[in-house]
């Protein structure tokens, strides 16, 4: 062995020939942990702060708007005793009462698919620790017992022995590729074999072994490569929430003002019940009289009929509407079996914004929609693809390399002090490689993920384009939203005066009673009318904050993924139970929580 280590240099026989293929791969540790290893981290608060519409960055409030009260224009009965209300579903039902700051913290507390998303990065987070987790070091150990008895026709072999060994090492996967490894092994033998040095031996070896890639899978880049990938689809995944949560608030403040229309839209149907029932009520002292015909009376029994079932479809249109809203907020309590109403107490407040930015609007709602902060995410993965699979196209090319110090002797104390000794040393050194002929496969993966990037970069343009033209089509509803608002004002007011011109002209013998009801069905579609104007404006401002990744709102929301909890065998707990419910500022502790309470834009 020594003749042949004289011939070579001497480096070979050390364990500084570990550094050839790591000097080779990186300059850096391969042992620890690098910056460069993981995709890059954007802030926390990127994903988990939902921040504010701030509206009078880009809008300014008319300076001198047209007033707008909200209450539709009703004219009074004019029955002292008041015409019977119809039967109802909704008699005898408890009502609660409940502003947009309160459905939105119940929903951010209890709402099911906000649950489900906020789970996606805490699974994201466990595929990033266990690809991280692939560079640990793994202890093995090994024992081994052998008894032999084999007949022999060679005098100088042993046909009885026993042997028992076992080995403790440590084998660590380096981030540049390779694998190290340190093995120390312990064994004793017997044997009846009279030409052995010792019939009982112990034997000692201590072992360091490398190999490393030189070309494919060689490099930080390439090792860390699974790494890099679940740090990207980590935070895709906290993208995703975030905009899941921007998503079921906007559904909340929709459900909540959908909600406001049902209820004044049924008001609207009751009260026209009660002026035809009125109608009726003067046609029969009219008919009594004789003033008029008898067909003047089944004219207004006529019109009541059909009001009251205007009111029935109202009404389901609130129960069905009502049921939604339950749903979006799923307070504990108000179950959507309950017979329990939900008034809003929280009055919209319209005011007439003119977008003088509105191109600095879509513009920020570009940087700003978690869409695109997906897809720029999506886009970096892309070109840590591309350099893998460059990697992978290059021949395969290992450097193996094994260092071993032996010792033996008739007793352990022997056998270990050979081995310190270092009296005998062996190693090894090895190349290895596989050339593809042809590595048309490993060609077409890196084309595939070139035209892969270049497809995902016009679905980017293509989606900031989609973008910015539902902020401009929002921004536009908003506008047109307040110009609804104002005409549908003046529909019910001039619809309001029509029914009251009708009415007298009815007292006093000049319309009839159809006139007087159409009048009133033109005053009843007027409201309706007015009434959606001001809900789908507030939606639209809804709308607004949404299509720019924000909430309506004075102030942001703050959100945490749900933890897994402690493997103990035990099934998991359910999640958080709010059994009251509470007004925002006295709020019970939630997994959403919201930093204030918002309201809608005054």
């Amino acid at each position: 062995m020594r003749v042949i280590r004289a011939g070579l240099p001497a480096l070979l026989a050390t364990p500084a020939v570990l550094a050839i293929p790591l000097l080779v791969a990186a300059c850096s540790s391969p042992f620890g942990a690098s910056d460069d290893d993981e995709a890059p981290r954007l802030p926390p608060a990127r994903f988990q702060t939902v921040q504010p519409l701030d509206l009078d960055s880009y809008a300014a409030p008319d300076p001198d708007p047209e007033p707008v009260p909200v209450d539709a224009v009703i004219p009074p009965p004019g029955s002292p005793e008041g015409p019977k209300r119809p039967p109802s579903r909704l008699d005898n039902m408890e009502s609660v009462s409940m502003s947009i700051e309160a459905a939105r913290a119940s929903a951010l507390t209890n709402n099911i698919d906000l649950h489900v998303a906020l789970v996606d990065p805490s699974i994201a987070g466990q595929e990033l620790r266990a690809q991280r987790a692939k560079f640990e070091a793994i202890f093995v150990p090994r024992l081994f017992y052998a008894e032999t008895d084999n007949p022999t026709l060679d005098v100088t072999s042993a046909n009885q022995q026993d042997s028992l060994s076992g080995s403790v090492g440590v084998d660590i996967p380096l981030r540049t590729g390779g694998r190290a490894s340190v093995n120390l092994e312990e064994g004793r033998s017997e044997t009846n074999n009279p030409f052995f040095t010792f019939n009982t031996a112990y034997d000692s070896a201590l072992a360091f072994s490398l190999s490393h890639p030189l070309l494919r899978n060689a490099g930080r880049e390439a090792n860390n490569y699974s790494v890099r990938i679940a740090g990207y689809q980590e935070q895709q995944a906290r993208a995703r929430t975030k905009l899941e949560v921007i998503r079921q608030l906007a559904a909340v403040d929709r459900s909540y003002w959908r909600l406001y229309a049902a209820r004044r839209e049924l008001e609207v149907r009751q009260q026209q019940y009660e002026l035809a029932s009125e109608q009726l009520g003067r046609a029969e002292r009219r008919v009594r009289a004789g003033d008029v015909a008898e067909v003047e009376e089944l004219r207004a029994r006529s019109g009541v009929a059909e009001r009251l079932e205007a009111i029935i479809v109202a009404e389901n249109a609130l129960l069905a509407q009502q049921r939604e809203f339950k749903r979006v907020i799923n307070l504990p309590g108000l179950d959507l079996e309950t017979r329990t109403a939900v008034e809003t107490s929280t009055e919209p407040a319209p005011i007439a914004y003119r977008f003088t930015d509105a191109p600095a609007l879509a513009n920020a709602a570009v940087a700003n929609r978690m869409e695109m902060l997906e897809l720029e995410l999506q886009l970096a993965a892309d070109a840590a693809t591309i350099g893998f699979n460059r990697n992978q196209a290059l021949p395969l090319l290992t450097l193996d390399y094994t260092y071993r110090i032996g010792g033996l002797g008739p007793t352990f104390t022997e056998s270990q002090d050979v081995l310190i000794n270092n009296d005998f040393e062996s190693w090894t050194l090895g190349l290895s490689g596989q050339v593809p002929i042809g590595n048309e496969a490993a060609k077409a993966r890196v084309q595939q993920a070139i035209l892969t990037r270049l497809q995902r970069l016009s679905t980017r343009d293509a989606r900031a384009l989609a973008i910015r033209q539902e902020v401009l089509d929002a921004a536009d509803r908003v506008e047109a939203g307040w110009q609804r608002i104002l005409a549908a004002r003046q529909a019910a007011i001039a619809a309001a005066r029509t029914f009251l011109a009708e009415q007298r002209q009815n007292e006093v013998g000049l319309r009839t009673s159809t006139d007087v009801l159409d009048a009133a069905a033109r005053l009843a579609e007027s409201q309706s009318a007015e009434i959606r104007a001001i809900s789908d404006y507030q939606i639209a401002l809804v709308d607004l904050a949404f299509a720019t990744g924000t909430l309506l709102g004075a102030v942001e929301v703050d959100w945490e993924p749900i933890d897994a909890p402690e493997d103990t065998g035990e099934e998991a707990p359910p999640g958080p139970d709010v059994t009251s419910y509470e007004q925002p500022d006295a709020a019970p502790a939630t997994i959403l929580a919201p930093t204030g309470s918002a309201a809608p834009p005054r």
